[in-house]
């Protein structure tokens, strides 16, 4: 049996993309394999009474070396801040190639702790910064100084001692430009020096109340003990300067989405699945239960989403563990369609995600694909002609084509970058300035425009004669080119529309990293958990694949 990739039409709408799920392909869980033989050291420690100072921790193979420096810093309560506008954090975080001599650490001392306005180097891979949870935190160091572990029940609400506000690379503030590592190995698929950073950053987290306790009360403290470790993460606070990502990255999104495709239609053609690959699904699926139960919001919105996804899959498992047999033919083509049939995208993503849990061989090659080299498909087939472009459009963006742009409320808002930050911001152009200043990320409004265009041109034009009379357009022409190419490389919604939900987009993206438990605090940032289950670096040579349904 052949079972077709789902219809980009339908898979890349915005209410879709923001019901995805972090799984197996997801960045943070393909680092962990692929840096599990890896050597972890902590090769500094210097942090006062206070638990202020520089620490450093490392990962090492062979010759190459990946080192996290950790600077720890003294603000005040009214000096902590989310917000995109801060200019002080409690801890700030540059990931160096090789092993940083001391000469390194006081330059970047007076540099990291500064951020956007610090100037780093070549040798700087990431940096990053990230604010306690000071409830939390305190707690966990009041007990663990007492000679007692922290109340779980508060740990679970949260999920985290420090969230980061941002993690940058490729270039951003003089970090290395992608083109100096893109060649390593190690580091091939997406993300995943940004995932190291995040994931050493959470052991210092550790280390740090532990050192603060034993200071506190060196003859009574305990350290924390480490299930309850890995039974915590690192936050996030992601507002809207992850969301133009996804639009300016075609071929990159393409391939994230394709390879998810490409895993579902493979499994789902799968004629007989072994017992062993329906206990690992089943118990992944059931040990889930305790993710969704867990997952704390005080938005209404995602209040609902998880409501329905806890009810829905609690009648998938009643379906699955009453009425399904898995030894008929391709069980899990017979799973999804049920799920089509019954649940909701929230429950149907959920589930497609965990299917992929018992098969390795068919999800490790596919995170092989999910990098770009996004620079051989930005030239323009000019020797092709306006009919072969009206083809490509009329295929690819059927839904957009049917937007009436005279309409006020699908063209409400607009996309501009910051004077002060320079991170992508969302106004509505009827009631703020500005739109003047409108980012070309309004690509389902460009396409219509371009279709218009072609409608009143000849078709046997060639692109560069069309080009020379609509230069304006040349972005967009290149985006249906792509698409020809790429059928996952456009979200086929209308991104400056009335009904838009930004954070939709925000999911999309935090799902292929690994995210946990989305916290929306508006239609425009959310917190996230990273790592939560994960294991210890000292576990990481061998350690429970399924630990994210585990924990």
């Amino acid at each position: 049996m052949q079972v077709e990739l789902r219809n980009p039409n339908t898979i890349m709408k915005l209410s879709k993309l923001g019901s995805f799920h972090q799984s197996k392909l997801s960045f943070l869980r393909s680092f962990l394999n692929e840096f599990k033989d890896w050597e972890y050291k902590k090769d500094s420690f210097s942090l006062d009474e206070n638990g202020y100072g520089t620490a450093i921790y490392s990962f090492k193979k062979k010759d190459r070396v990946y080192s996290l420096i950790c600077f720890a810093n003294r603000i005040n309560d009214d000096e902590r801040s989310d917000r995109v506008i801060a200019t002080k954090w409690d801890a700030a975080f540059t990931l160096y190639d090789g092993v940083p001599a001391q000469h390194d650490i006081e330059r970047l001392k007076n540099e990291v702790p500064r951020q956007e306005v610090g100037r780093l180097s070549y040798k700087e891979l990431t940096l990053s910064r990230a604010n306690k949870s000071v409830r939390v935190f305190n707690h966990v160091v009041e007990s663990l100084s007492n000679g007692k572990q922290p109340n779980i029940e508060l740990l679970k609400k949260v999920g985290y001692l420090y969230r980061t506000t941002a993690v940058y690379g490729s270039g951003k503030f003089g970090l290395a430009d992608r083109f100096r590592i893109k060649n390593r190995e190690e580091i091939n698929g997406p993300f995943r020096l940004e995932m190291m950073l995040v994931y050493l950053v959470r052991q210092f987290t550790f280390d740090q109340v532990n050192h603060i306790a034993r200071f506190r009360n060196p003859k009574n403290a305990v350290n924390l003990d480490p299930k309850i470790c890995k039974k915590l993460g690192i936050g996030n606070s992601t507002g809207l300067g992850m969301a133009p990502f996804i639009v300016n990255h075609p071929t990159l999104l393409n391939n994230w989405i394709m390879s998810r495709e490409i895993a579902l239609k493979k499994i789902r053609e799968i004629k007989r699945v072994n017992p062993k690959e329906v206990e690992i699904f089943k118990r992944s699926l059931k040990n889930s239960i305790k993710n969704i139960t867990s997952w704390n919001t005080e938005s209404e919105y995602q209040q609902k989403k998880i409501d329905s996804l806890l009810k829905n899959i609690k009648k998938f498992l009643i379906f699955m563990n009453k009425k399904f047999n898995f030894e008929v033919d391709y069980p899990f083509n017979e799973i999804y369609l049920w799920l089509e049939k019954e649940t909701c995208d929230e429950s149907i993503e959920y589930v497609v995600s965990i299917m992929m849990e018992p098969f390795d061989d068919i999800v490790k090659p596919l995170i092989s694909q999910m990098s770009s080299e996004e620079d051989r498909y930005f030239n323009i087939p000019t020797d092709r002609s306006v009919k072969d472009l009206k083809n490509i459009i009329e295929k690819r963006y059927p839904d957009i084509l049917k937007i009436n742009f005279d309409k006020k409320e699908n063209y409400k808002n607009f996309w501009f970058i910051s004077k002060n930050k320079e991170e992508p911001r969302y106004a509505n152009r009827f009631e703020e300035d500005g739109s003047e200043l409108e980012q070309p990320l309004a690509i389902a409004r460009d396409i219509k425009k371009l279709h218009n265009k072609i409608l009143l041109s000849k078709d046997i034009l060639t692109i560069d004669k069309f080009l020379s009379q609509n230069s304006d357009l040349r972005h967009i022409v290149r985006r249906a080119f792509i698409i020809e190419k790429f059928p996952y490389a456009e979200i086929q919604d209308n991104t400056i529309g009335d009904k838009v939900i930004p954070i939709d987009m925000l999911r999309l993206k935090l799902s292929f990293f690994g995210a946990l438990k989305f916290d929306p605090r508006s239609d425009k940032w959310l917190r996230i958990c990273m790592f939560q289950g994960a294991p210890l670096p000292q576990e990481l040579k061998n350690f429970d694949q399924q630990w994210v349904y585990n924990f």
